[in-house]
């Protein structure tokens, strides 16, 4: 009987681990769970450019999603004014995800 029990919660664990891990954040959900919506908005300016004039500056350039991205990874300063965007605690496939949904703003 105990190691039904063991075995019901080692199952019950696994199925909530397995759904968690199946829902994969929206490219919004993890701007917003990353804290990029506290500097920038997808379409206003507000402590950092909005997300369409990003996608307009870089539209066309080979190169523009992996310099973005280290631009997130890493921070940045100069291009958008004197205010720096300090480095981010996020992956390199987060900022590449990141950076593909800011590029994508029209």
């Amino acid at each position: 009987m105990k190691k039904q029990l063991v075995a019901a919660g080692l199952l019950s664990f696994a199925a909530i681990v397995s759904a968690s891990l199946a829902h994969a954040a929206t490219p919004e959900e993890l701007a917003k769970s990353k804290n990029c919506m506290a500097c920038h908005a997808v379409a206003t300016k507000l402590v950092g450019p909005a997300y369409k004039d990003v996608a307009a500056k870089y539209k066309g350039q080979k190169d523009a999603e992996a310099k973005l991205a280290q631009k997130i990874i890493k921070g940045g300063a100069g291009v958008w004014g004197p205010v720096p965007m300090p480095p981010n605690a996020v992956s390199d496939a987060e900022a590449h995800t990141l950076v593909k949904w800011v590029l994508a703003q029209k």
